[in-house]
């Protein structure tokens, strides 16, 4: 069975940035078959169903696009090509929120490699990627225009200036899930961390 990788179509699963793989649920797979049942199966829908599809799970899984090329009766070559034309469309997953850290020569040398390196460690990441809990992706960018606001971190359309990696926890926390941040307030005050059940609250 083929699959969608970073480099296009290989073998099992794909593999989520510090183990484990992205495998869609059934209730996923039942909303996935929902999307296409509002579009009649020809051809020139196809690349509004890929923005629904985008829209609902962030990427185009590739359960989802091999339904869409059924549907069309197209085959899942021409569905794969038209997925990867478009740069909108993102073939490995992507979090709910994006977080683009600026490591452009002002930034840098204000400190934003430890401010990457705080928001690995707050999402349990080994290197730039997707959280397993599909909440966040964070990506590295050279420049995002905003030199004098540096260090810059942007998540979604929102920019953060002049981040510190006291900041950091803070910043993530107005993007969680609020069960996520609740138990983050439990987790704080039962060792004490008065920062950080601030930064939380």
């Amino acid at each position: 069975m083929l699959t969608f990788t970073e480099a296009g179509f290989a073998g099992p699963a794909l593999a989520v940035r510090g183990g484990g793989t992205f495998a869609m649920t059934e209730t996923e797979l039942q909303q996935a078959d929902s999307i296409l049942g509002h579009f009649d199966d020809q051809r020139a829908n196809l690349i509004a169903i890929l923005q629904d599809i985008q829209g609902k799970y962030f990427y185009l899984p590739q359960e989802v696009l091999s339904r869409v090329a059924r549907k069309l009766r197209v085959p899942l070559t021409d569905v794969y090509q038209v997925a990867t034309f478009y740069r909108c469309f993102s073939l490995v997953p992507r979090g709910r929120h994006q977080v683009q850290v600026c490591l452009g020569t002002a930034c840098h040398v204000r400190g934003a490699p430890r401010v990457l390196d705080r928001i690995l460690t707050d999402l349990k990441l080994g290197a730039p990627g997707t959280t397993r809990d599909r909440q966040f992706t964070v990506l590295t960018v050279r420049c995002v225009g905003c030199c004098g606001l540096a260090p810059v971190v942007r998540v979604d359309d929102k920019t953060h200036p002049h981040l510190t990696q006291a900041k950091v926890r803070g910043v993530l926390n107005r993007y969680r899930l609020r069960p996520q941040v609740q138990e983050e307030v439990a987790s704080a005050e039962e060792t004490g961390d008065r920062d950080a059940t601030a930064q939380v609250s």
